[in-house]
């Protein structure tokens, strides 16, 4: 059964977390549900279908998802734990890549590239997070550094702080930069130029000792995903129509509902999502960005990518 839950405190999702059932993944998002997940939800609903039990709580950042994967009270994780999988005695393991870093620097007029930018104030989505490593490489590539960092989790919430003025610059996501630009509003704001990244955002990690001990349902889990993005590289619109309208995505307003098909459709146009998981392409591509990010130590080159990733589910699945 799925348990449907927005909780912020980590206090209270170790409470829910030690109460769930043994033959339940406990699923840690990163975010509330949101269009972005859409296509996660219909790849549950498909594991479902396949016998996957499954309940999901959502954290109120990535580092409290990774906290508590580390921790043990859930078992599978949103984000990209890095730092965490070289300091942790915990071997976390990445098995599927959810998203690339498709991300972009959006600004007031006042500035027109992204070197305007050296000494300025910038709003991201979490320490140590995407948003946060995006800074870091712009820093590192161009030669500059960013004025204070502040930190707003949610691209939609740093939007507003853009259109109220409490910002005037950012790093948003695909979604709501479009949403922005296409707005009454975009004519107020630069979108700067940035380079091409094939590094993974958000992708899905666990304690490689429970994935071990959890074959068959990691292996379910990873098949649906894999179906549904594949499928969806073939027609965009399939996530809205097996969207399951008494779901958490399925009760979001309806204005958003009604954009599901044009932001997948943008999204698949944009590479935000690998038809096939990332895989060791990710891997290798991760393993540079995020030793550039800082995140990682070590040359790239040397980092063997089996300590982080762990890609038998994946290869099976892209074997059916």
């Amino acid at each position: 059964m799925k348990i449907w839950k927005k909780l912020a405190g980590a206090a209270v999702a170790l409470a829910i977390g030690a109460a769930a059932q043994a033959e339940t993944i406990r699923i840690a998002l990163a975010e509330t549900p949101s269009d972005e997940l859409a296509a996660f939800f219909v790849a549950l609903d498909r594991a479902k279908a396949n016998g996957l039990d499954y309940e999901w709580t959502a954290f109120s950042d990535e580092e409290l998802a990774i906290q508590a994967v580390l921790s043990g009270q859930m078992d599978i994780g949103f984000g990209t734990p890095y730092a965490a999988m070289q300091r942790s005695k915990a071997p976390l393991r990445i098995v599927f890549q959810l998203s690339k870093l498709k991300f972009f620097p959006v600004t007031t007029k006042k500035y027109e590239k992204l070197e305007d930018l050296n000494g300025e104030p910038i709003l991201l989505h979490s320490r140590g997070g995407g948003t946060d490593s995006i800074a870091n490489v712009i820093e590192d590539r161009l030669g500059i550094t960013f004025g204070e960092r502040s930190y707003v989790p949610g691209s939609s919430n740093r939007v507003a702080a853009l259109l109220g003025g409490r910002a005037d610059a950012t790093i948003i996501d695909l979604s709501n930069k479009n949403k922005l630009m296409r707005s009454e509003a975009g004519a107020n704001f630069n979108v700067l130029e940035m380079f091409d990244v094939e590094a993974s955002d958000e992708a899905l990690f666990a304690n490689l000792n429970w994935i071990q001990e959890n074959e068959e349902a990691v292996q379910i889990f990873v098949n649906a995903l894999v179906s549904v993005y594949q499928d969806m590289h073939e027609d965009p619109t399939i996530i809205r129509r097996e969207t399951n309208p008494d779901g958490p995505i399925g009760q979001l307003p309806e204005e958003i509902l009604a954009e599901l098909d044009g932001f997948y459709t943008d999204a698949v146009e944009a590479g935000l999502y690998d038809p096939n998981g990332g895989g060791r392409k990710a891997a290798m591509a991760d393993m540079e960005w995020y030793s550039a990010a800082g995140q990682l130590e070590g040359d790239p080159s040397t980092l063997n990518i089996e300590d982080f990733w762990y890609l038998k589910p994946l290869d099976a699945a892209m074997m059916q």
